[in-house]
């Protein structure tokens, strides 16, 4: 297929994609001095804060997955730290309508609460001057320190009033559980907000990784992942989360897919035989989860993508599970490939825009005011 071809058939299957989860980089501390207070800047500088690299473990630059090979930005750039080729790469390419950010670095992960709210603030900041005000296709979540609610429900508060900001950032893997108790005041704030909370594969490194102890090798970390989405979900149903929060949207980035089949099985299946237990769990896990929760469909963890999302489809029955995503720079898919092009068209549309608007209130409220504008 020539180049303008190709184009004209990427302008067919994907104008007006929302891409729900796109990678900015914090190319160095530098960058977020401007937005940390007096106190803030001289710890930078006693505690010589500005030789560390706070880029999450998680991902670390070295490995492959971390970059598709045409999307590296020369020697000792960071992958994603660069707008004109995240414009270039996927904002234009595929003629997006919509984009969110998630800035994934260390200030959510830092062990000093107080420092952690300190450089959320600023990397919120950063994200809000050299992203938003720069391009007016992107959207971002909010950064916040999770693992002190108090912390994190000032700086939701503090961006409310942004509303190119439209989701709440957590980590799958932090020093609790997303259902217990101590998480509510944020999902109480996201829910009166209409802001979803997005659940990004990653870790905090408070614990092992694995349930049996610590793992030798990135890729036990990185299929680990899986299995902590699994946790999570079966936390926040069991603790009663979307009981109390009954409008609470989650969305789980880069969680894969391939798991939720047996995962749903077993929970509901489970669920019948225990539920005396947790008495406000009144609808079967696969209810709930098809009423709250939605999942970026990158990584696309399937030998056949189609058949892999159209099996689920029919499983939930629903199929407004999935969200476009490109988990741009991160090499998950090669060449146009973020969506198998042969699902049905009806399907392919409602994860490239439609299941993102009804996800996120404040893209629908855009978007409708963009065409009422046209």
């Amino acid at each position: 297929m020539t180049g303008n071809a190709a184009k004209t058939e990427r302008r067919k299957r994907y104008a007006g994609a929302i891409d729900c989860d796109l990678h900015p980089a914090v190319p160095g501390m530098n960058v977020l001095l401007p937005y940390l207070d007096d106190y803030w800047r001289e710890m930078v500088a006693v505690r010589a804060l500005d030789r560390l690299n706070l880029s999450l473990t998680s991902y670390p630059q070295n490995a492959p997955l971390c970059c598709r090979p045409d999307w590296t930005l020369g020697e000792g750039k960071k992958p994603g730290s660069s707008l004109e080729a995240m414009q270039d790469h996927v904002l234009d390419r595929y003629e997006a309508r919509y984009g969110i950010l998630n800035c994934l670095y260390g200030a959510q992960v830092l062990h000093s609460e107080d420092m952690a709210a300190a450089f959320c603030r600023a990397t919120n900041d950063w994200i809000r001057d050299e992203w938003l005000s720069r391009d007016p296709r992107l959207r971002a979540s909010i950064v916040i320190p999770a693992h002190n609610a108090e912390l994190a429900v000032a700086e939701i508060e503090r961006r409310a009033d942004d509303h190119r900001f439209v989701r709440v950032m957590m980590l799958v893997s932090g020093e609790l559980t997303l259902g217990r108790r101590q998480h509510w005041p944020i999902y109480r704030l996201a829910e009166r907000l209409g802001l979803p909370i997005g659940v990004h594969a990653g870790s905090a490194y408070r614990y092992a990784p694995t349930s049996v102890g610590w793992p030798s090798h990135y890729v036990e970390d990185y299929i680990a992942q899986s299995a902590a989405f699994e946790n999570q979900l079966q936390s926040m149903i069991a603790e009663g989360v979307f009981a109390k929060f009954p409008d609470l949207k989650v969305v789980a980035i880069e969680s894969g897919l391939t798991w939720l089949s047996g995962f749903i099985w077993r929970a509901d299946k489970t669920w019948k035989g225990v539920r005396a237990e947790v008495p406000w769990v009144t609808r079967a896990p696969s209810e709930i989860i098809r009423d709250h929760v939605r999942f970026t469909v990158q990584p696309i963890d399937a030998a056949d993508e189609r058949e892999a999302i159209a099996r689920l489809v029919d499983h939930v029955k629903s199929d407004n599970l999935f969200l476009f995503s490109t988990d741009y720079p991160h090499w998950q898919f090669d060449e146009d490939a973020a969506l198998p092009q042969d699902l049905p068209d009806g399907l392919f549309r409602k994860i490239l825009n439609e299941n993102a608007l009804a996800t996120y209130p404040r893209l629908a409220k855009a978007h409708q005011t963009t065409e009422i504008a046209r």
